[in-house]
């Protein structure tokens, strides 16, 4: 327990660094964001969609969010009364914080893998965002709901792993669907796809270990100490992906 919070500290200092980086080199590279609503035509006297840009999100702020948002969660968790009630719930097979850190964070890279890949929609990119976030919030009540069980209750694992994959299966067709030749999304697309969807899906099976007690994951803590490890390894290799096919100073 009292390494933890050491640990805690190590990781929001890896994190706060890669933020301040991202922030320092990026360039401005930025991607439309989009509505799509139906107007009246007057001159066919009907309905037709008409889509409309709103704003541009610039991506290297982006990147750098989900990043802080990690590196405040660990200095949070460090801070004397914060880190007594952290080492309490962990005691007792939950982490409450770790829940409503991703919900947010691991929620913003979805936006951003999801508009590298052409999704600009507002309504598609916020409803992404929710469910992901719900996703999360299934992984919450996974652990609340079975300190109280003698056998094991995968309702919300399963229900969490569904809401999980609908984003997923979104950008896929975006990213599959795309023109071939010059028409086709960038390499490094493909890439993040691939690389990301296996960490998001190493949390699962962190989770699944965790409460199937295989080997050292018997020990709660050995599972909070792979979330954290997790979480530095997906965050990082996706800034610095995105860094590397967009963010480059030119």
């Amino acid at each position: 327990m009292k390494k933890l919070r050491t640990y805690n500290l190590i990781m929001g200092f890896f994190h706060l660094i890669q933020a301040g980086l991202m922030i320092a080199l990026s360039n401005d590279f930025a991607l439309p964001v989009t509505t799509r609503y139906l107007r009246f035509n007057i001159q066919t006297q009907s309905l037709q969609p008409k889509s409309e840009e709103i704003a541009t999100l610039k991506i290297g702020p982006l990147v750098a969010l989900f990043l802080l948002m990690s590196a405040m969660a660990h200095f949070l968790l460090t801070i004397p009364r914060i880190y007594n009630w952290y080492t309490k719930n962990l005691k007792k097979g939950i982490n409450y914080a770790r829940w409503y850190e991703y919900s947010l964070s691991s929620s913003v890279m979805i936006v951003v893998i999801a508009m590298l890949t052409g999704v600009y929609d507002l309504s598609s990119l916020i409803l992404m965002f929710s469910i992901n976030a719900m996703m999360i919030f299934c992984g919450l009540m996974m652990e609340r709901h079975n300190q109280n069980t003698k056998k094991t209750d995968w309702v919300p694992y399963v229900f969490g792993c569904f809401a999980g994959a609908v984003p997923w299966v979104v950008i896929a067709l975006y990213l599959f669907g795309s023109a071939d030749g010059e028409n086709r999304a960038p390499d490094f697309v493909y890439y993040i796809f691939f690389s990301i969807f296996l960490f998001f899906n190493s949390f699962a099976v962190n989770m699944f270990l965790q409460y199937k007690k295989v080997g050292k994951w018997k020990d709660y803590l050995f599972g909070e100490k792979v979330y954290i490890l997790l979480s530095l390894l997906a965050k990082s290799l996706l800034a610095w992906q995105v860094f590397g096919g967009t963010l480059r100073p030119e």
